[in-house]
């Protein structure tokens, strides 16, 4: 199994390099289990991205007005869901949301790292043990934060993540996450550094993705 790497500068900036990156080296094959089974998706096997400066504006891709196609991702349904991660209130018929899991670690991972700002235990996890027996269990499970060179850096792992219109919110919505929570702590904001192990597009969205890299 191939492992694929991305230097980016900002969160678009990788959006777009792994857009043109899994059209030329994923891998297709058809869903078994969970959202959209029976349809095909184009996978990277493992994949991880390192974002430099994921804080500079635009947080989420732009898409030119010639472009006949809706944007993955439009600011106010990003703005909705960085208030979902630092919400415990889970909406009716939703089986999870991230914030039950995220919202009641983050205060005590400011706190630990405002006393102990080397400290290397402020990891966040998502979901539990018996989240494996729901159809479509959490796709974030790890957020791990440290402090060097007194910015906080953070490290996300995606068990599976559309990349399509997914990645960009979820990554976008951790920045704001990641940005709160330096504020607090009283240090800049670093870097993001991403892994995946099923990052993909489905079959409905190549030709999107196809039209947007001008492929």
């Amino acid at each position: 199994m191939k492992h694929t790497h991305i230097n980016a500068v900002t969160i678009p900036d990788s959006w777009f390099q792994l857009l043109y990156t899994v059209l030329d080296e994923g891998r297709e094959y058809k869903i078994e289990r969970g959202s959209f089974a029976g349809h095909n998706r184009l996978e990277f096997g493992s994949v991880s991205v390192q974002i430099d400066l994921p804080g500079t504006d635009p947080l989420i891709p732009e898409f030119p007005s010639w472009l006949d196609a809706p944007p993955p991702v439009t600011q106010e349904y990003l703005d909705n869901y960085f208030q979902q991660l630092m919400s415990t209130e889970k909406p009716e018929n939703c089986e999870y949301i991230y914030g039950e899991y995220l919202r009641p670690q983050i205060d005590k991972i400011i706190e630990i790292l405002k006393e102990t700002p080397l400290n290397n235990q402020c990891c966040a996890t998502i979901g539990d043990m018996y989240s494996i027996d729901m159809n479509d269990p959490p796709c974030m499970r790890i957020a791990h934060f440290n402090i060097r060179n007194k910015k906080l850096n953070m490290f996300l792992f995606f068990r599976s993540n559309d990349m399509w219109s997914g990645y960009p919110c979820n990554i976008a919505g951790m920045q704001l996450v990641k940005e709160y929570m330096a504020g607090e702590i009283g240090v800049e904001d670093g870097q993001i550094f991403y892994y995946s192990s099923g990052l993909h597009l489905y079959d409905f969205q190549y030709d999107l993705a196809r039209l947007r890299t001008m492929r």
